[in-house]
């Protein structure tokens, strides 16, 4: 079944060679887009949707997400911004809620957040285990996430949980916890922070990961100056998530690197965080991609739009730079090359917008401006 896409006012393909194209059209064929151009061009199709004159672009790639757990942390953030600091502490209340939930109430709960994250517009998506801190709960969190998304990261060293020493508990994450939960997962990550794993710690972590063969992120510089930066570098992690606090090495590590520096805003803002220095990044050459961090602590939201929205707002970056570090950005951020983008061979993860240009996904800010959402060449999303 192929289907044509047309009316296209303006379409970001994110293709260096195709660029943006005005009074367009895609055609794909099942799950892979085969012909991108002018729309006078098109070849004919089984099927045509003409969304008269809307700008379209793909779908959000979101990189980064905790989203397989149970409870609620109203109340950690009704105090935050009545001014108690952000600590990582506040997970292990996530990992109490998430180990009493049956497997069918965690699964729901996914499932309902990856349609909401798909309503806005995402179409690709990475989320993490971290809740559980057993083997037993981190692989069944394992399982679940490899049901539901595209992505699946271990986070066993999430936190040190309180019943464990943080020796013998990085000594399971690296052994038995990593040898319950690699059949579900394709990545490892760490949380590399004060309150969490140092730099040893982490560092055996990754290199247990890559001894299974897994890609490996780092969660680092969020709460202060640290090495997570560098250790993600030297690691050759596909990404370093957070990156709110960074010096001028670590700035030119990245802009000497393939590893990706994903920011992510709304954590920032929810957790009263310096925003993260994306101007300075780019400007370096580093590779940016913006996530959404989507967890129940520090940044409750599965809104590309409004990460999109804060990086040009308030962070210094052009439309085109958000939209691109919220795709390509992403997909590189998952060694992926099938998503981000629009073109001949890639996924047709594609999004119409109620609106005739990108720009307005800054300048409408906060309106929910995703129309229409093509995932893998079928139709997921249609708002009257």
């Amino acid at each position: 079944m192929s289907t044509l896409l047309t009316g296209i006012g303006e379409l970001t393909t994110n293709d260096p060679e195709l660029g943006t194209v005005r009074d367009a059209a895609v055609v794909w064929e099942d799950e892979q887009v085969g012909w991108v151009g002018p729309a006078a061009a098109a070849p004919e199709a089984d099927e045509r949707v003409d969304v008269g004159g809307r700008a379209a672009l793909p779908g959000w790639v979101d990189s980064h997400t905790h989203l397989v757990f149970d409870g609620d942390r109203t109340s950690e953030f009704a105090a935050r911004m009545a001014g108690q600091p952000y600590s990582a502490g506040g997970i292990a209340t996530t990992v109490t809620a998430t180990r009493s939930a049956t497997d069918e109430r965690l699964a729901a709960n996914l499932r309902a957040l990856v349609a909401e994250a798909m309503r806005g517009g995402t179409t690709c998506l990475e989320t993490k285990t971290g809740y559980g801190l057993t083997v037993s709960d981190e692989t069944r969190s394992a399982r679940i996430a490899a049901e539901v998304v595209d992505e699946v990261t271990f986070l066993g060293a999430h936190l040190v949980p309180a019943e464990r020493s943080a020796e013998s508990y990085v000594e399971s994450v690296c052994g038995e916890m990593l040898d319950a939960v690699r059949t579900n997962v394709s990545w490892v990550d760490v949380f590399c922070e004060t309150g969490a794993f140092d730099e040893s710690q982490a560092a055996r972590v990754l290199r247990a990961g890559q001894r299974h063969g897994l890609g490996t992120r780092v969660h680092g510089n969020q709460l202060g100056y640290g090495p997570g930066v560098q250790l993600a570098v030297r690691s050759g992690a596909a990404s370093v998530d957070h990156c709110t606090y960074l010096s001028d090495g670590d700035v030119d590590a990245l802009a000497g690197s393939d590893t990706v520096a994903t920011l992510l805003p709304a954590c920032d803002l929810s957790t009263k965080q310096p925003l993260a220095p994306a101007r300075r990044l780019l400007d370096s050459g580093a590779a940016v991609a913006l996530a959404s961090n989507a967890n129940p602590g520090s940044s409750y939201t599965t809104s590309m739009d409004f990460c999109v929205a804060t990086a040009v707002l308030q962070m210094g970056m052009s439309v085109t730079e958000a939209v691109w570090a919220a795709t390509v950005g992403g997909a590189r951020a998952l060694r992926r090359h099938d998503v981000g983008v629009v073109r001949p061979g890639a996924r047709a993860d594609i999004q119409v917008l109620s609106a005739p240009s990108a720009t307005h996904l800054a300048y409408r800010v906060g309106v929910p401006l995703a129309r229409r959402v093509w995932r893998a060449g079928r139709e997921a999303v249609t708002v009257s």
